[in-house]
């Protein structure tokens, strides 16, 4: 029988079957033979190059099988990573994808006989979490590369300090409200019952209608009340104003501090860049020799937010160095700092203690309205000597 011509049906037909995924029995591993029918896979299990791999399998067994056992797994696991991440997914799911392609290690060439075996095996040996249920057994692929572990750290890390920077600005916040209750506890009027010290004593009261009704009344007023009377009555409305004074004088405080609470709390976001002028950094880059390494400075002048042109205590060189290439000094107790970030940024402070197991200190401020607070928790990074 001759062979089929050029684009016939026939031969369309062969070249459909010969790309197309054949049936796995009629496949073999050895010699990555697909057969297409019973007929051709026994004719190829009678040829002579097939025997020669029987032959070369027969010696180490072991050999083959843990190489197509290997392959599988890569090529399983690789599929799983790229297609579907770090999802939960059916096994049934992945392995259909897998085994659509026609070069694809078959699994009864492998160390395992079923896939629920093979499934049990990925959550033995930790490459995948695994779980069965009652529609089968679903698989969750574990990444292990380092650099999404680092990833995934720097996003907590990032999530941990805004939080900080939250729960710094609720504490202020109950603080001040605590401190608002305070007061308004002290304030509190007390009452007590009206006496009157002379039955005689009596206080006339009229309507204004003009200028002279005014001082008539006035006139009479003072008239039909004693001395006596009318010295109680200065001392209680000087009692009174001075009172109402004070009460407003501490209200004013408060509306003070809820104010400053308001700036505080628009500065509390983070910044990402920390350079001020008359501050003293240390140069901690190596790229410009030993001269320059660990040696101190004071920042003149900031471009851009992020560089800083630095003149050096030592020598009284300028440098133009980038904040990346700068860290903060921190000086003696007693001595003054600037805060650089948080949410009080740009303040003045003078340096109370230092808890070294928390890489923080204690700052007492010591410019603006918040003049003589003592501030707890600020890092070694958000605050360095001035100049």
């Amino acid at each position: 029988m001759g062979k089929a011509e050029f684009l016939t049906p026939k031969a369309i037909g062969n070249r459909i079957k010969a790309k197309g995924l054949q049936k796995l029995r009629w496949y073999c591993q050895m010699c990555q033979k697909q057969c297409r029918d019973e007929n051709g896979f026994k004719c190829h299990c009678m040829s002579e190059s097939h025997q020669r791999q029987l032959l070369l399998a027969s010696e180490n067994p072991n050999q083959f099988m843990d190489y197509f056992s290997e392959e599988f797994k890569n090529d399983f696991l690789e599929l799983v990573r790229r297609r579907f991440g770090t999802k939960r997914v059916h096994n049934n799911i992945v392995y259909n994808e897998y085994i659509s392609d026609r070069e694809h290690i078959h699994m009864n060439s492998t160390q395992w006989e079923t896939l629920t075996d093979f499934t049990k095996w990925l959550g033995k040996e930790g490459y995948c979490k695994v779980d069965e249920t009652p529609k089968g057994w679903y698989i969750q692929y574990i990444d292990r590369d380092p650099e999404t572990i680092r990833r995934q750290e720097e996003l907590e890390k990032k999530k941990k300090q805004d939080l900080d920077d939250e729960e710094r600005s609720a504490r202020f916040i109950e603080e001040q409200v605590r401190r608002g209750r305070e007061g308004k506890e002290e304030e509190a009027p007390v009452f007590t019952e009206l006496k009157r010290e002379s039955e005689e004593e009596k206080v006339a009261f009229n309507l204004n209608k003009g200028p002279s009704c005014s001082t008539a009344t006035s006139s009479k007023t003072s008239t039909t009340l004693g001395p006596s009377a009318l010295q109680a009555a200065a001392s209680a409305k000087r009692k009174a104003t001075s009172h109402s004074s004070e009460s407003k004088e501490k209200k004013k405080s408060a509306l003070d501090e809820i104010m400053e609470m308001e700036e505080q709390k628009k500065k509390s976001v983070r910044a990402d860049h920390w350079l001020y002028p008359n501050i003293v950094v240390k140069v901690i880059t190596k790229k410009l020799g030993e001269r320059y390494h660990k040696k101190k400075g004071v920042i003149k002048e900031v471009q851009d937010k992020y560089t800083a042109i630095v003149k050096m205590i030592d020598s009284g060189d300028k440098l133009k160095l980038d904040q990346s290439h700068l860290e903060t000094v921190i000086p003696a107790l007693g001595k003054r700092v600037l805060v650089l970030n948080g949410p009080y940024r740009e303040t003045e402070a003078i340096l109370d203690s230092i808890n070294e197991k928390r890489f923080s200190a204690t700052l007492v401020l010591d410019s603006g309205r918040l003049k003589g607070k003592t501030v707890d928790g600020i890092a070694y990074e958000d605050f360095s000597k001035l100049g």
